[in-house]
């Protein structure tokens, strides 16, 4: 079986954010073969990552075999590397990654959690990500939630963000799990304030409290912070998530497949903090592709809800009473008309 196009668009989505993540968002990938398969895989960067799909990818895998992902994976990052190594290039490599996984998948016939040495059917918990407070139907659900505080504006940080926790806290009762993003907002003394002043509402972890940069920080944090720290949405490929890893810096790492390299670096992402006995926990992982690495490698599995926009992409399952259980359909289970997808400008 030979590639014999791989071509890369950006559907419609309407309902998503006025921000980066329409003008920079998902990508849909297809990769087409001399055999009459086509394969799909998602991935990020907008315009620019089409262009860097259509510009260098694309003549890179024209004509190759698609058996062996794991080598083509390294050949497009060699080719990306003078420009790449983190950030857009690598969101448009994901895509490409998991066409090629999605590939491999149907041409086994085979769900991807089954190549991994995992099974489909099991119903996986969910989370549900919330923005400011617990809306009434989050409220009335069994899934555990993670609460999104944005600091901008608010004249008290600490007393306003523990009223907020406090708010989420009663809305769910006292037995859900509660988990807090504070999305690169806060500073190191604020964090290790509200580590205290949060005590009393058993967060499992605070997600991202600083830059993804400050790694002295995180440090800190690692070693003064009761709360469980986790993050990794925002950072890029296996050698990106090593210091994490080797340092201890995360308790919790949350690679994005979409972003962080495709299913190619999650499963080596998965290996190293188990072995270092971290837990992984992927970015929007109720989405199709993160699932499946989910239900094949994950000991503690929990899928964070999708992105609601993403309405495009066809075969997600949904979630049923705060869980998400996967088909059997072969490689990812996408069900796409291409017909039909409206493209972006």
């Amino acid at each position: 079986m030979k590639i014999t196009d791989v071509r890369a668009v950006q559907p419609e989505t309407p309902g998503s954010p006025p921000d980066w993540r329409t003008s920079l968002g998902q990508i849909l990938v297809a990769i087409d073969t001399d055999a009459g398969l086509t394969a799909y895989g998602v991935g990020g960067g907008g315009a620019a990552g089409i262009h860097v799909v259509k510009t260098v990818l694309r003549d890179l895998l024209l004509g190759r075999s698609p058996e062996n992902v794991e080598d083509l994976w390294r050949e497009m990052y060699a080719a990306t590397l003078a420009f790449g190594r983190k950030g857009l290039a690598v969101m448009a490599i994901s895509g490409v990654d998991l066409a090629l996984w999605d590939l491999r998948g149907k041409a086994a016939r085979q769900p991807i959690a089954e190549l991994l040495g995992g099974r489909v059917g099991q119903a996986i918990p969910t989370y549900s990500t919330v923005w400011e407070k617990v809306d009434e139907q989050t409220a009335a659900g069994r899934a555990a939630v993670k609460l999104h505080v944005d600091r901008t504006g608010m004249r008290d940080p600490v007393a306003q963000t523990v009223e907020a926790v406090r708010a989420a806290r009663k809305a769910i009762g006292g037995q859900r799990e509660l988990m807090l993003d504070a999305w690169m907002q806060w500073d190191v003394e604020l964090t290790l304030a509200l580590d205290q002043a949060l005590a009393p509402y058993n967060l499992g972890w605070v997600e991202e409290p600083i830059s993804p940069d400050d790694l002295a920080g995180y440090e800190r944090l690692a070693r003064e912070c009761k709360i469980p720290i986790a993050g990794g949405e925002h950072e890029f490929t296996a050698f990106g998530f090593a210091p994490l890893i080797e340092r201890r810096l995360h308790t919790v790492l949350q690679p994005d497949v979409n972003w962080c390299g495709g299913l190619t670096e999650l499963i080596k992402i998965y290996r190293a903090a188990g072995q270092a006995g971290l837990r992984v926990c992927p970015h929007r992982g109720s989405e199709i592709w993160a699932l499946h690495a989910i239900a094949a490698l994950d000991p503690a599995p929990l899928a964070e809800s999708g992105r609601p926009w993403m309405t495009w992409v066809g075969g997600q399952p949904p979630i049923v009473e705060g869980c998400i259980t996967l088909g059997d359909a072969p490689g990812f289970g996408l069900q796409l008309d291409e017909a039909t997808l409206r493209m972006l400008p």
